[in-house]
């Protein structure tokens, strides 16, 4: 937990959830790893499909930007990959060491690295597809307006919460 709000919302969970701080982190972590679980296929998924893309006759009507935009997606797609499954290993690792804090803590931030490099890696793939289907021009369109949803959903409308909950 970081240091700013934890001892307030350690404090909430004893009195509302009647939680110790080892059951908060035990619930934290399960949470973590329900999500985890969540987004790891999807991005499984799309690496899978990116992997194949060279393969495909399509793959050389790419201009040499799409080309390069293709290889930002692939790395970003295989880095979400990394960090996503990372806190898995970790837990493995750290199995049985009292660790659950560390897990908790450090699992969080992976994950939120991961959705980063998954964003970027989503914005690409829709680059990628309507430059082969429309053109440059709608490839640019499409990625911008992905990007504005993307950061909309998962970084405004989280904070525009947080704003109106503290009120």
């Amino acid at each position: 937990m970081e240091h700013d709000e934890g001892l307030d919302h350690l404090e909430w969970n004893g009195k509302a959830r009647n939680e110790t701080p080892t059951q908060q982190l035990d619930r934290n972590w399960t949470a973590l790893l329900q999500e985890l679980r969540v987004v790891q296929t999807g991005v499984q998924l799309l690496t899978g499909f990116l992997l194949t893309v060279p393969f495909q006759q399509r793959f050389d009507d790419l201009s040499s930007v799409g080309r390069v935009v293709y290889l930002v997606t692939v790395t970003a797609s295989i880095v979400a990959t990394i960090l996503l499954i990372a806190p898995v290993g970790m837990h493995r690792l750290l199995f049985r060491k009292r660790a659950i804090g560390v897990l908790v803590r450090v699992g969080n931030r992976l994950a939120l690295l991961g959705l980063l490099m998954l964003a970027v890696a989503l914005v690409g793939v829709v680059a990628l597809t309507f430059e082969i289907v429309v053109g440059i021009f709608a490839a640019e369109v499409a990625a911008a307006a992905v990007t504005v949803l993307l950061f909309g959903l998962w970084f405004v409308l989280p904070r525009a919460y947080l704003r109106t909950s503290d009120q």
